[in-house]
């Protein structure tokens, strides 16, 4: 049974002393705070999850200074730092940051949980944060020496992303949306001209998606060191999933990169932009695009259709690419090797063959020949 006592007029100290366990202390402010801790202790201790390594560490270490230790140590080392780094800042900001590690419960980031998804932040957003703090746990019970460190996220339910998408080109739409991206030249008011853009790589940008299903990290990590017009291929060293892969060009990829190439050029970046610029850059010529559409259907008297050029994202064009491809290589392990997949499920949110393009191939193939013999039914 913990002992809690008063400790001068705002202080409380509670003891717990069990046999064959190391006494416990700690001071609070409130008694309910004291009374909670002692609780959560002895549950613990009754249920053999009691560890005494690393809780003196553990109580002491805020959410925030083990988010900086983890930026540092473990963030620095992703791929993806860029965009976790942007999730640490934002927890940093909660008030849950400046809690403790040891008095952290699932149902802080229930709650938490509950309120970004109340706010309308997607699940998948909800989701990598969630699972953020969840490896900070892990991390810190398994290489920071606070072994008795309890992970309050294993128990916590996380959200469910529902964010396949099957968005494809509409009739006119590629046109439209390449006719945005024309380069234009600055006026003498430093502003570029209405109907293109400021950024001459997006456009090949978009069109070379459009041709190898690569992702838009991949097709800005291009270098001209790993890539051979002659035999049509592109080497990529590192990709999402870690794993290198060589990409075979369509004719119409070689053309266009040949185009690009400077003479000479041996070693360096195919695109000379960034990727912040192609998420500005591209949605809004998705915009200027739709404008120009609905001025169209306006001075000819048609209804616009509401699906033109809106929801349109650059990561679609990977889904574009792939359903074209998947008529070219039919085979889905082959088209898995161009595209990167390593599992088959993943690919099948790309892969949609359509099904009179299927029937024909069959017809093809099970069409009997003049010597081959039919049976009556």
């Amino acid at each position: 049974m913990a002992t809690i006592r008063k400790k001068g007029p705002y202080q409380w100290h509670v003891q717990i002393r069990r046999k064959g366990h190391p006494p416990q202390t700690k001071t609070f402010e409130t008694r309910s705070a004291a009374e909670a801790w002692a609780r959560s202790i002895e549950t613990e201790i009754d249920t053999g999850r009691f560890i005494a390594a690393g809780r003196k560490e553990a109580e002491s270490t805020t959410l925030f200074d083990a988010l900086d230790r983890y930026e540092r140590e473990v963030t620095a080392h992703k791929k993806s730092a860029v965009s976790e780094r942007s999730r640490i800042k934002r927890w940093k900001a909660h008030p849950l940051s400046r809690k403790v590690l040891a008095i952290l419960r699932g149902a802080d980031f229930a709650a938490y949980r509950d309120q970004r998804t109340a706010a309308g932040i997607a699940a998948s957003s909800v989701q990598k944060e969630l699972v953020l703090i969840q490896h900070l746990f892990k991390t810190a019970k398994r290489e920071w020496g606070m072994e008795g460190l309890q992970n309050p996220l294993e128990a916590v339910r996380k959200p469910t992303p529902d964010n396949a998408r099957s968005r494809l080109f509409m009739a006119d739409e590629e046109r439209r949306l390449l006719a945005a991206l024309t380069p234009q030249l600055r006026t003498a008011g430093g502003t570029f001209a209405e109907g293109g853009t400021g950024n001459p790589w997006i456009a090949p940008l978009v069109q070379l998606a459009c041709e190898t299903a690569m992702r838009r990290g991949e097709l800005l990590a291009l270098n001209w060191l790993h890539i051979d017009l002659d035999a049509a291929i592109a080497h990529l060293p590192e990709t999402k999933n870690g794993t290198a892969r060589t990409v075979p060009l369509t004719p119409v990829a070689v053309t266009l990169l040949r185009k690009l190439k400077p003479a000479d050029t041996i070693d360096g970046l195919v695109f000379n932009t960034t990727a912040n610029a192609v998420n500005l850059g591209f949605p809004r010529a998705v915009k200027r695009a739709r404008r120009e559409y609905e001025k169209e259907c306006a001075e000819n008297g048609i209804t616009p259709d509401p699906r033109m050029l809106v929801d349109l994202h650059f990561h679609d064009l990977r889904h574009v690419a792939t359903t074209r491809l998947a008529k070219l290589v039919p085979n889905v392990v082959e088209l898995a090797a161009i595209t990167g997949h390593k599992d088959l499920r993943m690919l099948q949110r790309y892969y949609h063959p359509d099904a009179r393009d299927l029937a024909q191939r069959l017809a093809a193939q099970l069409t009997p020949s003049p010597n081959q013999q039919t049976v009556n039914v």
